[in-house]
């Protein structure tokens, strides 16, 4: 019981936080390019909690928290309004009578704000905590990758890999990138005794047609916090991390979207709630590495060109802005329906992997047999 308590716990603010901060950005750009912003909203559902500011906007906090929104002042546009809404219309502080920059503005504040976001809390774990140095204690385990194969297990130190009798993580690394395909011999300290495992390692083709396939392995390694950095070093460091996540994780996608990387690896909210629960135990500093590696991708999910998300909304506005006239709201609808269609789709793909990942069907299979 006191594991869920803490899954729960950690699941609502690491979403909440991520959430309202997208938010926050598209509310501080409307209010910049004077746009009245009607709803702020953490959560879906039937309000628990809500009030309304001097500036007229309600805020809202739902049961439901996989996401929110922010509700600009004549965002819905003449052709989709009722009578009573253009009634209610304050002129000069509609959305859709703002010049297109300034509409691509208030979009692209949201995603712009997850990425700040994740570089603030790599400032934050640098300057309080240090850089994590990592060590050759295998922390986690890829389900289905070469290592689980191998029989690899959490706790396991590696002492070395082939003929490489060297357990640096670096060194470590290099090894694998080096043998893509390889057959070899991974060997690992487990408890007090010394083990050889034999292991085929993966291969992972890089998204550039002219590089060569790397080797992978499939495991996380632990980790042991650095010396606290100087403010302007983490700041060095905090932007460092930032595009190298945002690299690695787009990376991951491309290999994903072409097919060189198994889809079985799109984690969904159950999985995400998993994973603060577990990054949660092990203290503040994992769990702001956890938030802005999930900011990150956040950002970069809602950049994607799909009409329903802010990278779609962006696409349109600068189709716009080299017409000179709105996208046909047809075609805008259309892309509104395709975009549903796709992130639905994506949704219940990722939480069947979820649940399969967690072994539920595993466990029907074996009450039907």
């Amino acid at each position: 019981m006191h594991d869920l308590i803490r899954t729960i716990l950690a699941f609502c603010v690491v979403l909440g936080v991520l959430v309202f901060i997208h938010e926050l950005g598209h509310y501080l750009a409307a209010r910049w390019r004077g746009v009245k912003v009607e709803t702020f909203s953490i959560g879906f559902g039937p309000p628990l909690v809500r009030w309304t500011d001097k500036a007229g906007t309600e805020w809202r906090v739902g049961p439901i928290p996989l996401g929110g929104f922010v509700k600009p002042h004549g965002f819905e546009g003449p052709d989709e309004a009722t009578d009573e809404q253009k009634a209610a219309w304050e002129p000069g502080r509609t959305f859709h009578d703002k010049p297109v920059l300034s509409r691509a503005i208030i979009i692209l504040a949201g995603p712009v704000f997850n990425f700040v976001l994740a570089f603030v809390l790599f400032v934050l774990l640098f300057a309080t905590c240090g850089q994590p140095i990592p060590r050759n204690e295998v922390a986690g385990v890829k389900a289905g990758s070469a290592a689980a194969t191998a029989g690899l297990k959490i706790g396991d130190t590696i002492l070395g890999l082939g003929d490489l009798n060297s357990s640096d993580v670096a060194a470590i690394q290099k090894q694998v990138a080096s043998e893509p395909g390889q057959q070899t011999t991974i060997h690992i300290k487990r408890g007090a005794e010394d083990l050889s495992l034999p292991v085929t390692l993966g291969t992972v083709k890089p998204s550039s047609a002219q590089a060569k396939p790397i080797g992978q392995l499939g495991i996380e390694f632990a980790s042991t916090p650095g010396a606290p950095q100087s403010f302007p070093k983490a700041v060095v460091s905090g932007a460092k991390a930032t595009w190298m996540t945002t690299v690695q994780t787009l990376d991951g996608l491309i290999q994903i979207i072409t097919g060189q990387h198994t889809a079985r690896d799109l984690g969904g909210p159950l999985r995400i709630a998993q994973m603060s629960g577990q990054v949660a135990q092990y203290g503040f500093a994992s769990l702001l590495s956890f938030m802005a590696l999930l900011s990150v991708n956040l950002g970069l999910i809602n950049l994607f060109p799909v009409p329903i998300l802010d990278g779609g909304r962006l696409v349109f506005y600068l189709v716009e802005a080299i017409r000179g006239r709105p996208v046909p709201k047809k075609i805008q609808e259309l892309g509104f329906q395709a975009g549903f269609a796709l992130l639905a789709g994506l949704f219940l793909f990722s939480t069947f992997n979820d649940l399969s990942s967690f072994g539920l069907f595993r466990w029907l299979s074996s009450l039907a047999g």
